[in-house]
C-alpha cells in the first residue's frame, strides 16, 4: 500500500532560513519539501506539502486530509500553543499524526514548552532540526505499515 502522506507548515515557517537562524537553523522551508519529497518517492509514498500563515486554512487541509490523507505530519508552530481549533480538527482525523518541531520545544522558554496539538499526535520529534520531518514521514509510513520490503528490517519494524 502506498502512503498518502500530507506535511503541514504553520505560521512564519516561509521564513525558515532567515527567521532566527540560532534557534530554527539556515534551512529553508523549500530545502525541507525537497527533501521531503525526495524521501516521499524513496519509500513509494504520494506527497502534499503545504504552508499557512492563517488557523482557518490550515483547519481546512486537515479537514480536507481526512478524504486525501492517510497521515498528516504536522509543525504546527505557535499554532501548536494556542490553537484551540486546530486541534479539533486533528481529532476528527482517523489517522496517524505526527507532530514536528524544529527546536526543542521542551528546552525553549515557558510561552514554547506546552504544546496543546501534542495531545493528539500519536509521537511529536521535537530538536532534530530539519531532519525531523523526515523522521516523521518515517514513522508514520511505518505506523501505516507502508515502507519498502527494500529497507533493513529495524527501519521497517524497529528492533526485535
Amino acid at each position: 500500500m502506498a502512503a498518502r502522506l500530507m506535511v503541514l507548515n504553520g505560521p512564519n515557517l516561509n521564513l525558515l532560513g532567515v527567521r532566527e537562524p540560532q534557534i530554527y537553523g539556515t534551512t529553508t522551508l523549500a530545502a525541507i519539501e525537497a527533501g521531503c519529497r525526495e524521501f516521499a518517492a524513496a519509500i513509494g509514498a504520494s506527497l502534499s506539502f503545504h504552508q499557512s500563515n492563517r488557523e482557518g486554512a490550515l483547519v481546512d487541509l486537515v479537514q480536507a486530509a481526512r478524504q486525501s490523507a492517510d497521515a498528516i505530519v504536522i509543525n504546527p508552530a505557535a499554532l501548536s500553543f494556542t490553537s484551540i481549533a486546530l486541534l479539533d480538527a486533528l481529532q476528527a482525523f482517523d489517522g496517524p499524526i505526527i507532530e514536528v518541531h524544529i527546536s526543542n520545544i521542551h528546552a525553549r522558554d515557558q510561552l514554547h514548552r506546552h504544546s496543546l496539538t501534542s495531545t493528539v499526535a500519536r509521537a511529536v520529534i521535537a530538536g532534530a532540526g530539519p531532519y525531523g520531518y523526515i523522521l516523521a514521514m518515517q514513522a508514520a509510513a511505518q505506523m501505516l505499515k507502508a515502507l519498502p520490503e527494500s529497507l533493513p528490517r529495524p527501519m521497517r519494524v524497529g528492533p526485535a
